[in-house]
């Protein structure tokens, strides 16, 4: 054989050999992936108390084992019975059964009371299930209830379309993401589980991408509604204005970033006002105080993170905690000014570390809130471009493609 035809011959059997281990490897790492969420969904049936998430802890386990054994032949079928175990099954058996969190009810019941008589809150609630700790922009996605009834109206599924509009939106926007990531992304904990058992804090999710990608686009105006939108949901999407701002400064300079600021203002406002002005002893009590723990009925979210533990040490460790609450949110601001987010990765993370610290010295909070800056980390990223990124920095036209740099940075 010519020499040339050898050294052909060995360089093509060097790169089947290496695509072969480069598979192995992918393949190994998505089966302790599954494994992983498997043993995490197996914690909730061996030591949850809640029903909702005892069934859905069952049923996911099943499903991500199940992928775990299918990954290596059939990553088709794999990615298939995690959605199945994990949000098909689960998600119907509640719904049909009327089963869930009480979060649930909350939205179904804000919905009807929208509709009834233009009130959002039960007057001087006397128990915790009569508490909407919500701002009046999550009634929206009880109103179905109050309308269809029965399983086609159930708020979880309303919660879960608005999730999935904001995903598809942003990839729209920012062209980059890869059509089987979504699903993966729903078959994984961090979504699968409060899809199945509540719903509450999906539209917040997608709503908060679609102003991430919005300003990654360049398109201030769709930022700001989007950011409004978030921020009639729950007061928690606050800091997303100053994230999203930041980007388009940066992005698009200062007359874009303030469109940005007052469309969100404006819409937060003309979404939130009404319901405040109509009751605003009970907006006061039930979303402010009642999750901070400061309303005469305990919240029931005190999962043992840091500010929670504070508070609890004496009557002066509230006030400790909402201090810190302030440091750590002037350092993130500080952080905007000093050094502010060029691409919507960087903008996605430094969200994240903000909604990290404002969940972990809350002086009540949960370890399911800790899932949404997860998730905004996992978009951003399932939303870079291969080798080029439409996300630049600087006065070029929305859409000129810069090499990109690792974790979505540009040249």
């Amino acid at each position: 054989m010519p020499p040339s035809r050898t050294s052909s011959a060995f360089r093509a059997s060097r790169a089947s050999r290496a695509s072969r281990a480069f598979r192995t490897s992918a393949a190994s790492r998505w089966t302790a992936g599954w494994l992983l969420a498997a043993a995490w969904a197996l914690s909730f049936p061996l030591f949850s108390t809640l029903g909702p998430h005892r069934l859905w802890g069952g049923c996911a386990a099943v499903g991500y084992l199940a992928a775990a054994a299918l990954t290596a032949r059939r990553p088709g079928a794999a990615l298939a019975a995690a959605l199945t175990g994990a949000v098909a099954v689960p998600l119907l058996w509640l719904v049909l059964s009327g089963q869930g969190q009480s979060e649930v009810m909350v939205i179904e019941r804000s919905g009807r009371l929208l509709l009834e008589s233009g009130r959002l809150y039960v007057d001087h609630p006397a128990g915790v299930e009569e508490y909407t700790p919500y701002l009046p922009g999550t009634a929206l996605f009880g109103i179905p209830h109050a309308v269809l009834g029965g399983p086609f109206g159930d708020a979880r599924l309303w919660c879960a379309a608005a999730l999935f509009g904001g995903l598809r939106a942003g990839r729209r926007l920012l062209g980059g993401e890869h059509a089987g990531r979504v699903p993966l992304l729903v078959a994984s904990p961090v979504v699968a589980l409060p899809l199945v058992v509540s719903g509450v804090d999906l539209p917040l999710a997608g709503l908060l991408c679609l102003a991430l990608a919005a300003a990654g686009a360049g398109r201030p105006v769709l930022a700001g509604a989007a950011l409004a939108g978030a921020c009639a949901l729950k007061w928690t999407a606050l800091p997303a204005v100053a994230v999203v701002v930041a980007l388009l400064a940066v992005r698009r300079g200062r007359a874009a970033a303030v469109r940005c600021a007052l469309v969100a203002v404006g819409g937060s406002a003309a979404l939130i006002l009404p319901g405040a002005l109509l009751q605003p002893a009970e907006l006061w009590r039930q979303v402010f105080a009642f999750p901070t723990g400061r309303a005469e009925v305990p919240t029931p979210a005190s999962s043992p993170l840091p500010g929670h533990l504070l508070a609890e040490l004496a009557p002066w460790g509230w006030y400790l905690t909402v201090g810190l609450l302030a440091v750590g949110g002037l350092a993130i601001a500080a952080s905007l000014l000093v050094r502010p987010p060029r691409t919507v990765v960087a903008a996605a993370d430094r969200l994240a570390i903000g909604l990290t610290l404002a969940f972990a010295l809350a002086p009540a909070g949960r370890f399911g809130y800790l899932a949404l800056p997860v998730l905004l980390c996992v978009w951003a990223r399932s939303c870079a471009v291969p080798g080029v990124s439409r996300i630049v920095a600087g006065p070029r036209r929305p859409g000129t493609l810069r090499p990109a740099l690792p974790g979505g940075a540009t040249r």
